[in-house]
């Protein structure tokens, strides 16, 4: 952890001359953007695996006449085709797991009080007047409550991540509805069965996944809530251009 501190230390000294105070909040969003760019040929393949597995589906339907009395047998029939075109129906997922690492780095870094048996001086750097090391439960706690110095800091936290949320909801909203849909079942009803397990209830939760960001930001480090705020808005930017 102390050789991730470091980095974001350098990222902050080049910043200083632009953002001074809040260099090292600057160097958390650079930080995002930088990670987000290695991870982005992921997240263009996933775009054209998702477009991939949206050409599949007439084939899917016609699996699900023939086998809609056997849903395990059209469960593993869905699941061979996927396999025999290289399409893999969770590819979507890679992306959001690899940023995991660096979210969970910078949530232990400013959560820790020394780093290599030294005082972690990250923590006496704030954004504004709300310290990177704290919590909207600390900004609550100092003076003033929630339109407090630091409140106000969250405020616009939360106003910016409401807002992306809600345009990532009806972008989602849209490329759903954009795809072909499944029948419910075949003759008799008897193959009504997901596809892919679990596939289901993931596109119903889907649009409501940027909207989890704001409890995430309520209740993590500052420096961890911007990862959060900074890779969300990001997302929906380029799925807004890969599913255009």
């Amino acid at each position: 952890m102390s050789v991730f501190a470091t980095l974001v230390e350098h990222l902050a000294d080049l910043l200083q001359p632009l953002f001074g105070a809040c260099a090292v909040a600057a160097a958390i969003v650079l930080f995002t953007a930088l990670v987000r760019l290695l991870v982005h040929p992921l997240s263009r393949a996933a775009a054209r695996g998702q477009k991939a597995r949206t050409e599949l589906q007439p084939r899917i339907t016609e699996l699900r006449r023939k086998h809609a009395k056997n849903p395990e047998k059209l469960q593993r029939a869905v699941l061979e085709l996927h396999a025999e075109e290289k399409v893999s129906p969770l590819s979507g997922c890679l992306p959001s797991l690899l940023q995991l690492p660096a979210f969970f780095l910078l949530y232990h870094l400013f959560s820790s009080s020394s780093i290599g048996g030294e005082a972690n001086a990250l923590l006496s750097h704030q954004l504004l007047a709300a310290p990177l090391g704290g919590r909207w439960a600390d900004a609550l706690g100092a003076g003033g409550g929630p339109v407090g110095d630091a409140g106000l800091v969250y405020v616009a936290l939360f106003a910016l991540v409401a807002a992306v949320a809600t345009f990532g909801y009806r972008l989602t909203k849209r490329t759903t509805a954009d795809r072909p849909a499944l029948p419910a079942g075949g003759a008799g009803g008897a193959g009504g069965g997901e596809q892919v397990p679990g596939l289901g209830a993931m596109t119903k939760v889907m649009p409501f996944m940027s909207f989890f960001t704001l409890v995430t930001v309520a209740v993590v480090p500052l420096a961890a809530a911007l990862y959060v705020v900074t890779s969300t808005t990001w997302s929906v930017v380029e799925r807004a251009v890969l599913y255009r």
